[in-house]
């Protein structure tokens, strides 16, 4: 499906934004107030009224009873405060112990019966649930694709005293999420084979480890949805993390889309030798490496003129010229 280049991405995403009457109730997160981590001098004005999420449906638990060796913290609530940086000032969530994905569902005439994850960044303290996470589902909603954004468990949580580790819960979680969305495919008109996660920054952690460290299912487990295959059928990763150890990509590792801006302080290296250790194991993989844009740029309609802003139309691109948005 390939989209024209001129399109003004701006009135894209105001046109794929769903009212609070399009969604269903969800939990709300406890507001805390602001961390003087999440300030810098002379940053835009933090808003006076509380943080809160932006509209979204109910979200998932990735497991029933509260994930492996966080059970007993299943009942905190999430925590949402406003982080400020140097031109925008945005939400964020934190304290998560019960993972979950919030589905944004597609109008079956238009659902293409691809999927993706979507797991926000946020430095392994928070996620940056908008830009990162709900403004591209409810874009991508809009467009046929069913998007989950992931809420993954925090090995840095700004809550503080976190137990979790980078390369444990998070892969874990990214996991377990392919798992759930695979053994709903009916319920969510899914297709089980165009199930894909996608990272922003540290949210690469959760995707590449689905991507790199999936199994086919435990035909023995008590659990139907640990019966089925974690592996999901693409990832992709924006500006995102990486190992820096040295590790081998399976030889069926799942396509991968890679965006990423080269004055990026920290990333376009890490993303380059993932690309190179992709075409050396012949997985197919797209990356788009942008002027300008930085780090974090997630979907940004207040910065249209910025090429880095069409970057998801790019990746609506790739995923028609694999095949993933023919309709059923």
């Amino acid at each position: 499906m390939r989209l024209p280049p001129g399109l003004i991405l701006v009135s894209l995403f105001a046109a794929a934004r769903m009212s609070a009457a399009e969604t269903s109730p969800a939990t709300p997160a406890r507001f805390v107030p602001v961390l003087p981590t999440n300030t810098v001098p002379n940053g835009p004005p933090i808003p006076t009224a509380p943080a809160q999420e932006s509209a979204h449906p109910a979200e998932v638990p990735l497991w029933p009873n509260g994930a492996p060796g966080s059970e007993t913290r299943r009942g905190e609530p999430e925590n949402i405060s406003w982080r400020q940086e140097a031109d925008i000032v945005f939400p964020i969530l934190f304290n998560i112990h019960n993972p979950s994905v919030v589905p944004f569902l597609p109008n079956p005439a238009k659902a293409t019966g691809a999927a993706i994850i979507i797991a926000p960044g946020g430095g392994h303290m928070f996620l940056t649930i908008d830009r990162e996470g709900y403004d591209l589902a409810k874009w991508l909603a809009d467009r046929g694709v069913a998007a989950f954004v992931l809420k993954y468990r925090l090995a840095r949580d700004a809550a503080g005293n976190s137990p979790y580790k980078t390369t444990v819960e998070p892969v874990a979680d990214g996991l377990r999420a392919v798992r759930l969305l695979r053994s709903r495919a009916a319920e969510w008109n899914l297709n089980p084979a165009r199930i894909g996660i996608l990272g922003f920054s540290a949210g690469g952690v959760p995707a590449l480890g689905a991507a790199t460290k999936f199994d086919a299912g435990h035909p023995d487990a008590v659990d139907p949805v640990e019966r089925v295959s974690s592996r999901p059928d693409f990832h992709a990763m924006i500006y995102a993390e990486v190992p820096r150890a040295d590790w081998e990509a399976p030889k069926d590792t799942p396509p991968a889309f890679i965006v990423v801006a080269f004055d990026d302080p920290g990333k376009p290296v890490g993303l380059a030798n993932l690309f190179l250790k992709y075409k050396a194991a012949n997985i197919p993989t797209e990356m788009h490496i942008y002027n300008s844009g930085g780090h974090g740029f997630g979907v940004r309609t207040d910065r249209p003129e910025l090429p880095v802003s069409t970057w998801p139309l790019r990746l609506l691109d790739w995923m028609g010229d694999r095949g993933l948005l023919k309709t059923p």
